[in-house]
């Protein structure tokens, strides 16, 4: 399986935050999670990409040493054993819970204390988070005071607020109204932006596709594709718009034999040798060229050529009301 080359157009690759290879886990006779290997860089925006029940939790927990693969091995930060790094390490599970009778920022503090952040440190933080994050109005708020969404940016701040290395978010944008979901995408380039490495989970190709360099597609517990977000649209080829003036001509026999008339366009697929001979034939044929327009597949065309179209539907069938 490769694991895909972060390292292109570079002399060297950039270290890896997580180096997981073969890895396997079984809950009785069921397998969850079937030989997947990862390689992702330090310092990258990484998404795990899959529909509900594809393995994405189990990768993550394996990765965190939350379970042990049953085959397989994993580096994380360097370190074989993932619990002897978890003190730079922060970790948003998709079940949320809090304290509801604890304060905000005691809440984060707490959360921080567990990673080995003292606790007159955490305080500290937490309520320097909370007003940077626009919560400084509910420091002093117990949790059962809040909103929903209020509830999930201070769990999310209790993931960072011992500073991580890598970051790892599990469904984080689950449950949020889009101006918050906006919200922690600006958060996580944030992150990167400071060299940390952020892992997340979805089932939204969307944010991905904003997001991410690298991404792993998990279907069925197995990992089709992992590699760079522009390796996995170019299993697609480009498509090229057309539209011309005359609609005759010898200059047809220049167009590709995949080439359909749609109405006043022609479409096919970008030739190997590129548009400029196909420009040169179009121009000296006088096909009189009103418009060429060259269009990328998206994630999700691509996301459904690799993983299937049931597994695409399967994304979007996972929250209603979210766009894939």
């Amino acid at each position: 399986m490769a694991t895909g080359d972060f390292s292109k157009g570079t002399d060297t690759a950039p270290p890896l935050a997580i180096d997981a290879r073969g890895l396997v886990k079984r809950f009785d006779a069921a397998t969850a999670v079937d030989g997947v290997d990862l390689a992702i860089p330090t310092g990258a925006i990484y998404g795990i990409l899959g529909p509900n029940g594809a393995g994405k939790t189990t990768t993550l927990r394996m990765l965190l040493g939350i379970i042990d693969p049953d085959e397989g091995e994993r580096r994380v930060l360097g370190a074989r054993n993932p619990q002897d790094v978890a003190r730079f390490i922060g970790y948003l599970p998709e079940e949320r819970g809090l304290y509801p009778a604890m304060k905000a920022y005691d809440a984060i503090a707490f959360m921080g204390a567990l990673r080995g952040l003292p606790l007159p440190q955490g305080r500290e933080r937490a309520r320097e988070l909370l007003e940077s994050h626009g919560l400084g109005h509910a420091v002093d708020r117990q949790i059962r005071q809040l909103s929903k969404g209020m509830a999930q940016t201070v769990q999310l701040l209790g993931t960072l607020v011992h500073e991580p290395k890598l970051v790892v978010l599990d469904e984080p944008f689950s449950g949020l109204d889009a101006i918050n979901q906006g919200k922690l995408e600006d958060l996580i380039r944030g992150l990167a932006d400071k060299g940390t490495t952020v892992i997340f989970s979805t089932h939204v190709i969307a944010h991905a596709e904003r997001l991410c360099e690298g991404i792993a597609i998990i279907a069925g517990g197995k990992v089709p594709f992992a590699g760079r977000v522009d390796e996995a649209r170019d299993r697609i080829p480009a498509q090229v718009r057309l539209e011309t003036r005359r609609r005759e001509g010898g200059w047809l026999a220049a167009l590709p034999g995949d080439a359909r008339r749609m109405g006043d366009f022609w479409t096919f697929a970008l030739p190997e040798s590129g548009v400029e001979p196909l420009l040169k034939a179009l121009i000296e044929g006088e096909a009189g060229i009103l418009s060429l327009s060259i269009e990328r597949a998206g994630l999700h065309d691509a996301f459904v050529a690799i993983a299937g179209e049931a597994a695409a539907k399967d994304m979007v069938a996972g929250e209603p009301g979210e766009p894939a």
